[in-house]
């Protein structure tokens, strides 16, 4: 018993089994006067899923005569003389099918040998059995074919592995590896999850613009085009958040968005130039109500796709912990061995940066604010691999977030990491419009010394700050990122389902 299988090079646009399923195509549509391509419809009743579950208890060789409606994918057939099996998908599960010449009827067996390949897609009536060997299975009576393949299928016992031809051809990622299809329902769930929580919260879920004339929100470089109509150069967001708390001044109460935002940056593991965020606003809360908030989300959307115990690239965790908090300056302290405390000026900073190796990183200008997030993210932010609170963050790089009153040089903000990674950013949120200014000022200064990734001067936030916003607490969260330590997904291309592709020579 020979079972179709055929391997072919998915690098190139065409090759001989594309042309020979072309023409087979041709001569069922002048032989047999059949359209697979026809506008019809097929009344399906029974998912595969459902089959399995409805039919568990069979034993070998027993059937059960309730008539199935189903459909799905011809994964492999194998063809022989008055019957042949093949094996069936759909988006649920997989199933074996058994055809015999006595029960669909000779002309059907014939039509099924001569014309049926892996990849089509077939209605299916019969009932379930299951097999001597124990193999539950649908006895077919009826069959349709609703749609042929002219592509054929990866080669079953390898599947498709080639991670490149997997990103741009995802399509065929999906039909040949069945744990794709559930990390990306696995995503659905976490999103859903997020939701949940925050509509719990009583917290709308809104809708800002993706273009605007100002790229606002974040550091971070964007994509420039250009509007015909208006005759304006236009950005895609890299951030939703001036336009939420516009949201929260305009009294909507609390708002949260999850959408996609847009940088123009390198592509790696953890990055992709386009990339979904959740960003939420309450008025009346601050930081740690939004600390709060991030271990509620995260726990409840590992709830909802199976444990709060995770395991990413070998590393285990569990959720069910408190979050570790530690400050910009203890990491330093604890990672790179500098007591921060103890640094008095800029030039200090830059010595001790250039010590530690840094020194290619540095234009010389640094102060020692910045040169403090340097060293974090050269020697604290890999080691923080439990989920962890980082706090503590300098004024001068934090142009949204509220001051310390007790020391106005650092911020009540926060970052939050797992596996070395961040996965969220929060601020008590600045709403001192005086204070607001003087930060873009000095964010604009930067940016004409050559910072493209400085945030930009948006006099119209400062006017809706102007106008009050209340105490509010903020927060965005890497959905990208969460899906992937969620699911244990090594790369950010393998939860976003068409990942940005450098095109083909």
């Amino acid at each position: 018993m020979a079972e179709e299988v055929i391997s072919q090079d998915f690098n190139s646009e065409d090759n001989e089994v594309v042309r020979q399923r072309k023409e087979k195509l041709l001569r069922l549509r002048s032989e047999e006067g059949y359209d697979p391509y026809v506008n019809e419809t097929w009344d399906r009743k029974d998912t595969l899923a459902s089959i399995r579950e409805r039919f568990d208890t069979l034993q070998p060789e027993q059937e059960d005569g309730t008539e199935l409606k189903t459909a799905g994918r011809i994964m492999t057939i194998r063809k022989q003389g008055k019957a042949t099996f093949a094996d069936m998908a759909d988006e649920t599960s997989r199933i074996q099918l058994y055809f015999q010449i006595n029960t669909v009827g000779e002309k059907d067996y014939d039509f099924l040998k001569k014309w049926v390949d892996t990849g089509d897609w077939l209605g299916i009536v019969g009932h379930a059995c299951r097999t001597r060997r124990g193999e539950l299975t649908i006895m077919v009576t009826e069959y349709k074919l609703l749609s042929k393949a002219i592509r054929p299928l990866p080669e079953k016992w390898h599947g498709l592995t080639d991670t490149e031809i997997r990103y741009r051809k995802r399509y065929m990622d999906l039909i040949a590896n069945p744990e794709v299809r559930d990390v990306f329902r696995k995503r659905s769930r976490i999103i859903s999850s997020f939701r949940e929580t925050l509509e719990s919260h009583g917290t709308l879920e809104v809708e800002t613009p993706i273009l605007s004339v100002l790229a606002g929100g974040a550091n971070a470089r964007p994509f420039k085009t250009f509007h015909n109509a208006l005759g304006v150069d236009m950005y895609m967001r890299i951030a939703v958040e001036l336009y939420l708390k516009r949201l929260v001044v305009g009294m909507m109460g609390r708002v949260y968005e999850i959408g996609r935002n847009f940088r123009n940056e390198g592509i790696d593991t953890m990055h992709n130039p386009e990339f979904t965020m959740m960003e939420v606003y309450w008025p009346y809360a601050n930081y740690v109500d939004m600390m709060n908030l991030a271990e509620e989300l995260i726990r409840n959307a590992a709830k909802s796709i199976g444990t709060l115990e995770i395991e990413w690239n070998g590393i285990k965790l569990d959720l069910s912990k408190p979050f570790r908090k530690i400050t910009m300056r203890e990491a330093v302290k604890e990672f790179a061995g500098v007591d921060f405390d103890t640094v008095t000026s800029d030039e200090q900073a830059r010595a001790i940066a250039r010590d530690k190796g840094l020194g290619s990183e540095m234009t010389g200008h640094e102060s020692k604010f910045a040169v403090l997030n340097l060293l974090f993210e050269a020697f604290g932010e890999e080691n923080l691999i439990e989920p962890t609170f980082l706090l503590g963050h300098p004024t001068e790089i934090s142009p949204l977030s509220k001051r310390d009153p007790e020391n106005p040089d650092y911020t009540h903000r926060f970052e939050l990491f797992m596996f070395g990674k961040e996965v969220a950013n929060a601020f008590s949120e600045l709403n001192d419009p005086i204070d607001q200014r003087e930060r873009f000022e000095d964010q604009a200064r930067k940016k004409a010394e050559g910072d493209d990734e400085a945030h930009v001067f948006d006099e119209d936030f400062i006017n809706a700050i102007e106008a009050g916003l209340p105490p509010t607490g903020g927060m965005g969260i890497g959905m990208d990122r969460i899906v992937m330590f969620l699911t244990g997904a090594r790369s950010i291309r393998d939860v976003i389902l068409f990942p940005a592709m450098k095109p083909k020579a």
